[in-house]
């Protein structure tokens, strides 16, 4: 079954972090990657970029619009995805509790409804 893991963190501010905690966390990111690839779960990951590159569209009352920056103030964003495919619900909490960010932030553990899948919808 599909599972997409969200990763939702404040985002540090402009210098916030040091240049030794980013690299301990691309560490981290980066084994953790390794044994989802080692694993054979892993379909796809992003990382996205700070919330100050969003752009939202949104088409109310039929009106298209277009805007910088994100849509809704929070306290957290998201800011990744790994998209996972592991036998059930049990499988992706494992996988998530081991994601780095789940010690500085919240993982989202949300199974996929239906995928397209090599241009075939699935569900």
């Amino acid at each position: 079954m599909r599972y997409a893991l969200l990763i939702h963190y404040r985002e540090p501010g402009e210098g916030e972090l040091s240049d030794e905690i980013v690299a301990e966390a691309r560490a981290a990111f980066d084994a953790y990657g390794r044994a989802l690839v080692s694993a054979g779960v892993l379909l796809a990951a992003d990382v996205l970029q700070p919330t100050a590159a969003t752009t939202t569209v949104t088409r109310r009352d039929g009106d298209l619009r277009v805007q910088d920056g994100p849509f809704a103030e929070t306290r957290e964003a998201l800011a990744g995805v790994f998209l996972l495919d592991v036998p059930d619900l049990d499988a992706a909490i494992g996988w998530a509790e081991k994601c780095p960010a789940a010690q500085w932030g919240v993982v989202e553990v949300r199974p996929s409804a239906t995928a397209i899948v090599d241009g075939v919808w699935t569900s």
